[in-house]
């Protein structure tokens, strides 16, 4: 399958040929693997992968061809997926959260940056276990799956203006749980 075809018009290929769409997993399954590895750690990565890709399949035929990339759509499910494993990302990320941060003896210039944040972790993850579902949901899309705030919505199946006025309140929020420490501090210049 030629890598120039569009998300799109190779979900519409599979349709009338199901082999078609193993360009698209090919294409897009390590981005989603690690989002999954992120969410809910290396050990649930792999399955929540092969359930997503299994979902997308399943409903290919009701994909949006106006929308061109596909990674929406499958964040859009793989964030589904992740929410069934919740359970497990909560238990991870209290556990995040007990962890103390020990500092090293010495460190050169170069692991600074490290150390700052592995320090900043616990007090991150602790910020996390506050946020609701659908506001770790939506932080996790821009910051770690790197979304516009275009995709996320079409992920979220929310306005963009939506998207807009939770992460503002998200970054205030987290900002407030961190003493004033902003780990977001570039602000995404999505659109």
């Amino acid at each position: 399958m030629p890598d120039t075809l569009d998300d799109s018009t190779l979900i519409a290929r599979s349709i009338g040929a199901p082999e078609s769409f193993a360009a698209l997993f090919d294409r897009h399954a390590d981005e989603i693997h690690r989002y999954a590895a992120r969410r809910l750690g290396g050990e649930l990565a792999d399955d929540v992968t092969g359930e997503v890709f299994l979902a997308a399949f399943r409903g290919r035929a009701r994909y949006d061809p106006s929308w061109p990339d596909a990674r929406p759509w499958l964040y859009g499910i793989a964030t589904k997926v992740v929410s069934q494993h919740r359970r497990a990302e909560r238990r991870r990320t209290a556990a995040m959260a007990r962890v103390s941060v020990e500092r090293p003896g010495t460190f050169d210039d170069r692991s600074a940056d490290r150390v700052t944040a592995e320090q900043l972790q616990p007090r991150l993850a602790r910020a996390l276990t506050r946020l609701s579902a659908a506001e770790r949901d939506l932080l996790l899309l821009v910051a770690w799956a790197d979304l516009t705030y275009e995709e996320a919505a079409l992920a979220l199946g929310v306005p963009v203006g939506t998207v807009r006025s939770r992460l503002h309140r998200l970054r205030v929020k987290v900002r407030r749980a961190l003493g004033g420490t902003d780990p977001f501090a570039e602000e995404p210049q999505h659109g």
